[in-house]
Protein backbone atom coordinates (compact mmCIF):
# COMPACT_ATOMS: atom_id res chain seq x y z
CA UNK A 1 0.00 0.00 0.00
CA UNK A 2 1.65 3.23 -1.16
CA UNK A 3 1.85 6.77 0.49
CA UNK A 4 0.34 5.34 3.69
CA UNK A 5 -3.04 6.00 2.06
CA UNK A 6 -4.10 2.34 3.91
CA UNK A 7 -2.49 0.50 6.16
CA UNK A 8 -2.50 -3.14 7.44
CA UNK A 9 -1.79 -2.68 10.68
CA UNK A 10 -0.29 -5.97 11.43
CA UNK A 11 2.15 -6.43 8.86
CA UNK A 12 3.96 -3.16 9.51
CA UNK A 13 3.75 -2.91 13.41
CA UNK A 14 3.50 -6.36 14.45
CA UNK A 15 1.42 -5.02 17.56
CA UNK A 16 -1.83 -7.10 18.59
CA UNK A 17 -5.29 -4.01 19.06
CA UNK A 18 -7.90 -5.63 21.43
CA UNK A 19 -11.89 -5.12 21.10
CA UNK A 20 -13.70 -3.44 23.69
CA UNK A 21 -17.28 -3.14 24.46
CA UNK A 22 -18.52 0.25 23.14
CA UNK A 23 -22.18 0.43 23.66
CA UNK A 24 -24.36 -2.25 22.23
CA UNK A 25 -20.90 -2.34 19.53
CA UNK A 26 -17.15 -3.11 19.80
CA UNK A 27 -14.05 -0.99 19.02
CA UNK A 28 -10.96 -0.95 18.92
CA UNK A 29 -8.40 2.59 20.29
CA UNK A 30 -6.39 3.22 17.28
CA UNK A 31 -2.28 4.47 18.82
CA UNK A 32 -1.28 7.93 17.79
CA UNK A 33 1.55 6.12 15.41
CA UNK A 34 -1.22 4.03 13.34
CA UNK A 35 -3.27 7.40 13.10
CA UNK A 36 -0.31 9.47 11.85
CA UNK A 37 0.62 6.47 9.52
CA UNK A 38 -2.46 6.40 7.58
CA UNK A 39 -3.11 10.98 7.93
CA UNK A 40 -6.29 10.36 10.02
CA UNK A 41 -6.85 12.22 13.38
CA UNK A 42 -9.34 12.10 15.84
CA UNK A 43 -12.39 13.27 14.44
CA UNK A 44 -11.85 12.08 10.93
CA UNK A 45 -13.84 9.92 9.09
CA UNK A 46 -11.87 6.11 8.07
CA UNK A 47 -13.47 4.16 5.14
CA UNK A 48 -12.61 0.04 5.84
CA UNK A 49 -12.26 -1.92 2.61
CA UNK A 50 -11.87 -5.56 2.78
CA UNK A 51 -8.61 -6.96 0.88
CA UNK A 52 -7.41 -10.37 0.17
CA UNK A 53 -5.10 -9.79 3.26
CA UNK A 54 -8.05 -8.73 5.62
CA UNK A 55 -8.69 -5.21 6.41
CA UNK A 56 -7.58 -1.92 5.22
CA UNK A 57 -7.94 1.58 7.05
CA UNK A 58 -7.60 4.68 4.87
CA UNK A 59 -9.19 8.23 5.43
CA UNK A 60 -12.26 8.70 3.54
CA UNK A 61 -12.80 10.33 0.22
CA UNK A 62 -14.59 13.33 0.83
CA UNK A 63 -16.48 13.51 -2.31
CA UNK A 64 -17.06 9.75 -1.68
CA UNK A 65 -20.65 9.96 -0.39
CA UNK A 66 -21.98 12.61 -2.72
CA UNK A 67 -20.87 10.06 -6.04
CA UNK A 68 -22.46 7.01 -4.25
CA UNK A 69 -25.80 9.50 -4.19
CA UNK A 70 -25.76 10.38 -7.45
CA UNK A 71 -24.88 6.67 -8.48
CA UNK A 72 -27.95 4.97 -6.68
CA UNK A 73 -30.20 7.96 -8.61
CA UNK A 74 -28.88 7.12 -11.89
CA UNK A 75 -29.19 2.97 -10.75
CA UNK A 76 -32.87 3.82 -9.61
CA UNK A 77 -33.68 5.58 -12.77
CA UNK A 78 -32.18 3.26 -15.28
CA UNK A 79 -33.37 0.28 -13.49
CA UNK A 80 -34.75 -1.43 -16.47
CA UNK A 81 -31.71 -1.15 -19.00
CA UNK A 82 -28.99 -1.59 -16.05
CA UNK A 83 -31.03 -5.42 -15.86
CA UNK A 84 -31.03 -6.01 -19.61
CA UNK A 85 -27.55 -5.18 -19.44
CA UNK A 86 -26.62 -7.33 -16.60
CA UNK A 87 -28.19 -10.27 -18.79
Amino acid sequence: MDGGAGLCYNARMNTTLKIKKIGNSAGVILPKELLAQIGAEIGHTLSVSRTSRGLELAPAEPDFDAQMAVAREVMARRRRALRELAK
